[in-house]
């Protein structure tokens, strides 16, 4: 498969992220740049370019926008996907994540541990729902998928 060379994100909108928020968005896309799975399937009987491809993600209109460029920059898709499906998902995780934090500064390692499970499976679910979103406009592999949710909370986090 293909994969994402390049990524930003449209968040200068957005009010100034937490330090947590920046931090999961530097992780995020740190590890999205070093490995990630990323290929536009045919459409309508056409092909589509080749990666590497260069994503942009923003939200517009309530509407979450992938805005993707083929390896000569030229844009080779752009779907926006309905946000409805994310918001409960999204609220849950960005809860558990203010757990998490709290817990890392108080709270034993084993409740920590606890806390943290339960973040990964929350998170775990939201990059189910993009995959689900992104069938038939994008194949992800689900480390791309949990990665690029992520880049998704941080979105919404100011939208």
């Amino acid at each position: 498969m293909s994969h994402i060379a390049t990524i930003a994100l449209d968040d200068a909108n957005l009010p100034p992220p937490t330090p947590e928020i920046e931090q999961e968005r530097r992780v995020a896309m740190f590890d999205l740049m070093e490995r990630n799975s990323f290929a536009l399937p045919a459409r309508n009987g056409q092909a589509m370019p080749d990666g590497p491809y260069g994503l942009s993600l923003s939200i517009r209109e309530k509407r979450l926008v992938f805005d993707v460029a083929g390896s000569d920059g030229q844009q080779a898709a752009e779907f926006h996907l309905s946000l409805s499906p994310f918001r409960q998902v999204v609220k849950d995780y960005f809860s558990i994540c203010k757990s998490y934090y709290d817990a890392v500064k108080t709270l034993p390692p084993s409740q920590i541990e606890t806390i943290d499970m339960a973040r990964k499976g929350i998170h775990d679910e939201g990059a189910r729902i993009l995959r689900e979103r992104l069938d038939g406009k994008a194949e992800i592999d689900e480390d791309t998928a949990r990665r690029l949710f992520t880049l998704v909370c941080v979105l919404h986090f100011g939208g």
